[in-house]
């Protein structure tokens, strides 16, 4: 004898439905969020040696607010000096977040970038981890003697072509973390 379709058969088909589906999502969560963690301590591993001189020693994450965001940053120390900072920046680009590791010099010079994350559109402003021009850019710059500002809004950024709202994204995720360092260390020479 068929089973009669009513709202209470229903019911019970759609619970015992979701509660396998949760089980199932749940355990593929288990499964892969210690590698997916991994990975991420990988990635920011990779990406703060990129952007710091080599040699000294690292701090561990500082908590820090870069741009109105709560974030982090790491500091460089060689013979006891602070050589360097590498300060986690995030704004907002085109498709979504753009997540910069920025490197800075104790004496306020961008050392280097790096993308920790992006949802920029393939092929224009996904440019920003492979435009070697719009990246070697960064390598030095000095924003106490250049303009932090794509060239589009006078300033001294060389936008990647046909991206400039991920170039001004950029270039802004970067005084952020300059910004904030000078914030960092002002209080450090009022002590």
């Amino acid at each position: 004898m068929a089973m009669q379709s009513n709202l209470k058969n229903m019911a019970i088909v759609l619970s015992t439905v979701c509660l396998v589906c949760s089980a199932i999502l749940g355990g593929v969560y288990a499964l892969t969020a210690a590698p997916i963690a991994d990975t991420n301590a990988k990635l920011l591993k990779e990406s703060i040696g990129a952007v710091l001189p080599e040699g000294g020693e690292l701090s561990e994450a500082i908590s820090l607010e870069v741009g109105g965001q709560p974030s982090e940053y790491y500091t460089l120390t060689i013979d006891g000096e602070v050589a360097a900072y590498a300060v986690k920046s995030t704004v907002g680009g085109f498709g979504g977040p753009l997540v910069l590791m920025v490197g800075i010099t104790s004496d306020g010079i961008v050392y280097n970038t790096s993308v920790l994350s992006h949802t920029e559109t393939p092929g224009l402003g996904a440019k920003c981890t492979t435009d070697e021009k719009f990246i070697s850019q960064w390598r030095g710059f000095n924003p106490a003697e250049k303009v932090l500002k794509v060239k589009k809004d006078n300033g001294d950024v060389d936008a990647i072509t046909a991206s400039t709202i991920t170039s001004r994204a950029y270039t802004l995720a970067v005084e952020n973390a300059v910004n904030a360092i000078n914030t960092i260390k002002g209080g450090q020479n009022n002590d």
